[in-house]
């Protein structure tokens, strides 16, 4: 094996769900005043927790999302999800090939609630690749681009996160895995990828490819 311990992000590397998610803000901000295109939510907001934009929502609707709002958003988003939500292409395979290597030394670790993160892995048949290795940006001191959830999946599997792979879709979510210590590999799919492969090694990644077919090769 390459690495001691592979870590993959949730939302764009294991599920495609950026687009349901964001379509999902991108409607409520629009009630509340801030009329986006899709791709321009996109840029906002993809590895970002919503409430941590707060004061990017607050200039732009002069309105200031509490409690109760993130509340509605994720019970919006969450059955939007559960309705349309499908795995990455190839991450099946993928997974039971890199798990054969692997075994137990692999995690998941978001930046989006756990609740979330659970429902996706659940509606796609990828949780039991996961379950009881799922760390949320959420209940970190900081979320991504913070190396923290890195930081934590690593330490609980017992591995040097410099001997750890991080696979990521988006700048945000790269620099989080490059300031824990780790070799990051870039997921930029051909069509709908939410980073440039340009984009990407600016922020640090080692590697970047276009499938997940072609991942167990690069780390296994």
């Amino acid at each position: 094996m390459k690495f001691d311990a592979i870590l993959f992000d949730c939302d764009g590397v294991l599920v495609d769900s950026e687009g349901i998610t964001n379509g999902v803000l991108r409607q409520m901000l629009g009630d509340m005043g801030w009329k986006m295109t899709a791709q321009e939510c996109m840029a906002h907001f993809v590895g970002h927790l919503v409430q941590d934009q707060g004061d990017l929502i607050f200039k732009k609707t002069g309105k200031h999302i509490d409690d109760a709002w993130i509340t509605g958003f994720r019970l919006r988003r969450n059955q939007a999800l559960t309705e349309s939500l499908t795995a990455i292409p190839h991450i099946h395979e993928a997974l039971a090939t890199i798990t054969k290597s692997y075994g137990t030394k692999i995690a998941c670790a978001s930046g989006a609630d756990r609740a979330k993160v659970v429902l996706q892995l659940t509606k796609t048949g990828l949780l039991h690749y996961f379950e009881g290795r799922i760390f949320s940006g959420v209940e970190m001191p900081k979320s991504k681009p913070a190396p923290d959830v890195y930081l934590a999946a690593a330490a609980a599997l017992g591995v040097d996160p410099k001997r750890c792979a991080v696979i990521e879709d988006s700048p945000t979510g790269a620099t989080a895995g490059v300031a824990a210590g780790c070799t990051v590999f870039a997921y930029c799919p051909e069509v709908g990828g939410n980073a440039s492969p340009q984009a990407m090694r600016d922020v640090g990644a080692s590697h970047v490819f276009a499938s997940m077919a072609d991942l167990p090769a690069l780390i296994v």
